[in-house]
């Protein structure tokens, strides 16, 4: 599909006369490990898409796609386009990496959810970073971890309308952050509880080890130790791996000597994310007001510097996204 792409588009640049050619990841130097359909890169060699650009021909590349060392072609897996472009503009020495989507940059949250939803013209690598990987699919995280660690700035533009987009780079101290920049979340979670478990040394590997065994991702983390020194451990994961998990604890409750294993499968996380928060006190302490003042349950809680992130009943979330946007000022003016 890319390589028809990059030969189509290349043919539309001649035809309205501009010089361009086509190139495969391949010919354009992308080489990756071995990792078929989740490849990673390795080094490029822009050798040939230079000579292409001094020659005043623009080079289009089919992005997702390399080579490995027995010149085998790769695909990147998710978020591949996006990964090749930012890659290319690391070794080329682009000034920017524009990124044409769907949408007319990074917004405050969902649109589709609260209305009064802002593009935000400015974000920070780590703020982005956190959002794309809660949730917000404008990029990939694969995405804007490259742009971080080379310094190449990022800009979400919309391919069917004319604006400034969203710029996301690195963060500049003279900036004025605001506290909270916006509210990621995700419904595509489930939590797990395995109640009674004896607080010794050694349990939570034993709840854990078999789970990452079945390639299982575990997220949020969380123990509570009783009186008489029994724990209940709760971690949420994806909900598309929630039957088996629920499977392997129920395997295994008497190996560990639990009381039980219960799940829920209808919660969502909800997370805010700014820079700001790193000079602003209060802001977890406002968010779990705000939720309270509309009766929503918190069931979970993970912290960071720049992330508060919370679990609650799924049906409950549009509720929770519209009370703090509203709360913390992102809507439009």
């Amino acid at each position: 599909g890319e390589q028809v792409t990059t030969a189509l588009l290349s043919m539309a640049l001649m035809k309205n006369g501009h010089k361009a050619r086509s190139f495969s990841g391949r010919q354009a130097g992308l080489q990756t490990d071995a990792e078929h359909a989740k490849a990673r890169i390795i080094d490029i060699d822009p050798s040939r898409l230079a000579a292409s650009l001094k020659a005043g021909i623009v080079p289009v590349v089919a992005g997702f796609q390399g080579t490995d060392n027995d010149g085998n072609i790769t695909t990147l897996g998710r978020g591949g386009s996006d990964t090749t472009a930012v890659a290319l503009a690391a070794v080329l020495g682009a000034d920017e990496c524009q990124i044409y989507t769907d949408v007319s940059g990074v917004f405050t949250t969902d649109p589709r959810v609260v209305e009064g939803a802002r593009r935000l013209e400015e974000l920070t690598f780590e703020e982005m970073l956190e959002l794309a990987s809660l949730g917000t699919r404008v990029l990939h995280s694969r995405a804007v971890e490259f742009a971080s660690k080379y310094e190449v700035p990022l800009r979400v533009l919309s391919s069917f309308e004319e604006g400034s987009g969203t710029l996301i780079t690195k963060e500049d101290e003279s900036m004025e952050q605001p506290i909270i920049s916006g509210l990621a979340f995700t419904r595509d979670e489930a939590k797990l509880t395995v109640l009674g478990v004896r607080d010794l040394p050694g349990v939570a590997s034993a709840i854990l080890g078999p789970i990452s065994e079945a390639n299982i991702e575990v997220d949020m983390i969380v123990q509570n130790v009783a009186a008489d020194q029994s724990t209940d451990f709760t971690f949420t994961v994806r909900r598309e791996d929630y039957e088996q998990a629920l499977q392997i604890l129920e395997n295994i409750v008497k190996d560990i000597d639990a009381r039980e294993v219960s799940g829920d499968n209808k919660i969502a996380k909800l997370s805010m994310v700014g820079v700001g928060m790193r000079s602003h006190a209060g802001v977890a302490s406002k968010m779990f007001e705000v939720l309270a003042e509309e009766s929503i349950n918190i069931q979970m809680i993970s912290t960071s510097e720049i992330k508060i992130s919370v679990v609650v009943d799924e049906k409950y979330l549009e509720l929770a996204v519209r009370a703090l946007h509203s709360a913390f000022g992102l809507s439009r003016e």
